[in-house]
Formats: C-alpha cells, sequence, structure tokens
C-alpha cells in the first residue's frame, strides 16, 4: 500500500494502527510532531539510549517513544514506517515489516502527501547547500515568500506544521532521502552533479548515482528538471524523464550558458543575461552553482532583477571555501564542507601554492583522482583522522605528505611550511565523525586554530 493510501487511512480511522518513526534526529522529532498534530498516533524508536529532554515533550504530545533498542514486534505491528535518513533501508528490521506488507517511507514523502505549494528540490554530490541558499535568496528579492529546509537543517514538515503560508517551498535533497522516497516529486528539480561519495553506504556507484536521479523520477510533463550539461544523458535516461528539461553548463546550447563574466538564461519564456562581475563566490564549480539556481529560480517565478540583486549580495556560506584570515602573507580558508574528493578538487582550483589539509573518516571513496591537481597545484598535503594512511597510500603524488594527530597540530604544521603568498586550505575531503560532531564543528576547530595563531603572530 502507498504511504498516501495508508495516510488517508490513518486520518480517518486514528485507531486503526499507528506509524511507526525510526530515528529520533531532528527530522524524527519534527515528524512525530506533525504527525500528533494530525491525531496520527505514532510510535516513536532510536537505538540510541535517548534523555527525558528528547522522549518527555513528545510523550506529551501523546507519542511512545521506545530508546536503547528496537523492538522487532514494534516494526512488525506498525501501519507504516518513516524512517530518518541516517538508517540504512536494509536494516533487518525494515526487512521483516515489508515481509509483512509494511510499507517503509521518508520524510519527503510524508511531505509529498500534504503539500500544497509549488516545490523546488536540489539536490547532487556538492554544491546543495549553496544553490539550496541561492534559490532562496533570488525568490526573495523577487518579492516570492520562500520556506526552505530539507537537508540544509530545517525538516520539510515544519512548514505543514506552519499552515503553508509561504509561496514557494525551496528544499535541499540528499541521496539517503531520496532512497526512501516513491512519489516525490518537485516542480522544479535541480541536478547539480554526480561525483563519487557515501561508497560506504551504496554498493557501487551506478546505485549512488540511480540515487540522485531518481528525483527527476516522479515529475510530470508539467514540470521543469534542471540538470548540469556534463551528466551523461543517454536515450535511456531521457525516456524516464517526464519533465521539460533544461540544462545549465559551458556550452551555447545551454538554457544557462556559463563563460566567465556572465551567463545567458533562457527558458521557454524568458531571456536575459546574469552578471558576474561583482559576485564573490569564485571558481568554475560556483559559476555552475550560480547557474543552476538562477534558471531554477527563474522557473519558481523569480525576475531577472531579483536573481541579480540576490547574486550580487551573497557572500557565500560558512565552511564552504571560507576565508579565515591572512598569517604573515598566508591566506587561511576553511572548506570542512568539502566531504568527498570532488568537492576538494572544485576547492583547489581556485587557489595556486597550497597547503592542503586533508582527513576525517573514509567513507570509501577513491583519492587517487586527486593526484594530478595537488601535483599541480599543492606543496605539501597534511594529513589526519582515521582516513589519513589510506590518503597517504592512494593519492600517488609526488608532493610531500605530512602527517597530524589533531587539528592543532595540522594548522601548526601548515603555518611552518606555508610562505608568503601560499594558501592553506582545510578540504578533509572525508566526513568528520571520527573527531567531530559534523562538519562544522571541524571548520570551527580550524577557525579558532588559526585565529590562535594570528592572536601568537607579531
Amino acid at each position: 500500500m502507498t504511504i498516501s493510501a495508508v495516510m488517508a487511512s490513518l486520518l480517518k480511522h486514528p485507531d486503526e494502527g499507528y506509524v511507526l518513526v525510526a530515528g529520533l534526529g531532528v527530522s524524527g522529532v519534527a515528524i512525530v510532531r506533525f504527525l500528533r498534530s494530525k491525531n496520527i498516533r505514532v510510535v516513536a524508536t532510536d537505538s540510541r539510549p535517548l534523555g527525558p529532554d528528547v522522549t518527555a515533550p513528545l510523550e506529551a504530545l501523546g507519542a511512545r517513544c521506545e530508546t536503547g533498542g528496537h523492538s522487532a514486534e514494534t516494526f512488525e505491528g506498525a501501519a507504516l514506517i518513516v524512517t530518518s535518513p541516517g538508517i540504512p533501508l536494509d536494516m533487518p528490521f525494515f526487512e521483516r515489516a515489508r515481509a509483512r506488507g509494511i510499507t517503509v517511507s521518508g520524510e519527503l514523502d510524508l511531505f509529498a502527501c500534504f503539500l500544497e505549494r509549488p516545490l523546488v528540490a536540489i539536490t547532487g554530490t556538492n554544491g546543495k547547500t549553496t544553490v539550496t541558499t541561492l534559490v532562496s535568496q533570488m525568490l526573495k528579492r523577487s518579492g516570492v515568500s520562500v520556506f526552505t529546509g530539507g537537508n540544509i537543517g530545517t525538516p520539510l514538515v515544519r512548514f505543514l506544521e506552519s499552515g503553508q503560508t509561504e509561496d514557494v517551498v525551496v528544499a535541499e535533497v540528499s541521496s539517503f532521502q531520496l532512497d526512501a522516497a516513491t512519489m516525490f516529486a518537485p516542480r522544479v528539480a535541480v541536478l547539480l552533479n554526480i561525483a563519487e561519495d557515501h561508497m560506504d553506504r551504496y554498493e557501487n556507484f551506478a546505485a549512488y548515482a540511480d540515487s540522485k536521479w531518481s528525483l527527476l523520477g516522479n515529475q510530470s510533463e508539467q514540470d521543469f528538471a534542471v540538470v548540469n550539461q556534463n551528466l551523461s544523458i543517454d536515450a535511456d535516461r531521457k525516456r524516464v524523464i517526464p519533465a521539460t528539461l533544461l540544462t545549465f553548463g559551458g556550452g551555447n546550447d545551454c538554457n544557462a550558458a556559463i563563460d566567465n563574466r556572465a551567463i545567458a538564461i533562457g527558458t521557454p519564456d524568458q531571456n536575459f543575461v546574469l552578471d558576474l562581475s561583482v559576485t564573490r563566490l569564485n571558481g568554475a564549480h560556483n559559476r555552475e552553482n550560480i547557474a543552476a539556481a538562477a534558471l531554477a529560480a527563474l522557473l519558481a517565478g523569480a525576475t531577472p532583477a531579483g536573481i541579480q540583486s540576490a547574486l550580487d549580495d551573497f557572500s557565500g556560506l560558512a565552511h564552504r571555501t571560507e576565508y579565515v584570515a591572512t598569517l604573515n602573507g598566508v591566506a587561511y580558508y576553511n572548506d570542512s564542507k568539502g566531504t568527498n574528493p570532488h568537492a576538494v578538487a572544485g576547492a583547489l582550483r581556485g587557489f595556486d601554492r597550497v597547503v592542503l589539509i586533508l582527513g576525517g573518516r573514509s567513507k570509501g571513496t577513491d583519492f587517487s583522482c586527486l593526484g594530478p591537481l595537488v601535483n599541480q597545484r599543492v606543496k605539501t598535503v597534511i594529513v589526519m583522522g582515521e582516513a589519513a594512511r589510506e590518503i597517504k597510500a592512494s593519492l600517488g603524488t609526488t608532493v610531500e605528505i605530512l602527517e597530524a594527530g589533531s587539528m592543532a597540530d595540522a594548522v601548526s604544521v601548515a603555518g611552518r611550511l606555508a610562505v608568503h603568498g601560499d594558501t592553506v586550505l582545510l578540504s578533509p575531503g572525508c566526513s568528520s565523525f571520527d573527531m567531530y560532531d559534523n562538519y562544522g564543528h571541524r571548520g570551527n576547530d580550524f577557525k579558532n586554530q588559526v585565529m590562535k595563531r594570528k592572536g601568537n603572530t607579531p
């Protein structure tokens, strides 16, 4: 049974069953709150031993919470299971539930059941948050009210709780979220890029790529699919893209054609040229992000003037090639959000004479692809974290590679090695969970260590 059919039945007959919410992170808690606002019975489960600060507010709403482990009976007795994206869909509890005919879904499909506004959804290996933020700002500068959520940090169901007052929803969507979606259908779907990532979660790269492409699979002929021209769109792929296809990239035949100074944008209804002379977003990867954002925003109702104004004032996001400080002529940049080799490559192309800090927890990706670019632009590589030796073994460069035991150690070594005109770049190419809570925690540690050096610099 589809999630929409189950939800319709539970809304009419609340006593006939319960929704099991698996995972009580930020999105799981928001889902419990939303379902209870609809008077739907909820059981919430988490393998972690969570305290009353998490469970008590949910129990006060009438939800039952089971934490510190999972119960097979709870999973097998649910009318529907809504899972958090961090939980692998092949978890045995899910498999047993499916064998009993129970649907296992995620936030995206739950959101789709109730959404009454146009939706712009953005996915890709890199650049999602930047493009999501840009699209939102471009629409706002055009007089369109916007709710921004999804993988960017705010659960989408909060929009449903708020009463759906904004004109448009702009959502950042991850592959993990898409894996649990079967009916999520954006009015405008944006596919930025696909590069090797999360190989610890997917069987192979093809499976990961299929997850990204699935964003377009449920659209209709009235919708728009905005896709990077550099992605291979063969005949088989085109046959399963029902929406109107528009592309962005360096080719003149793109709907958003990029050169170094401007982007020529053309849709079935409008044409204009976006000036890049003022923007602070540098690098070829950011020009692609700008092109995708402008095209998507235009399709969602933004004006050329609003798009240009938002771009001119946009200064970038924290932890994404973020300038930190210049010490003794050495510039320090924080790209902690660069959690895969493709992101590292994008950051490196913006600099010469780099001391590069890599490392963290491996996601099963291959760092050897960085070898030529590192040889061309990097003076020294400093590796740290669980993946340090793996990176050192696979990078295959002629550049000196040193190991550091901590961020303080890495920044100290980089500071000693870098000379006037060099750049020290933290772009780890790995997840942060070996040493940090998240990429922001890691990036802030880097910035703090840099500022400590600044305080000690004459």
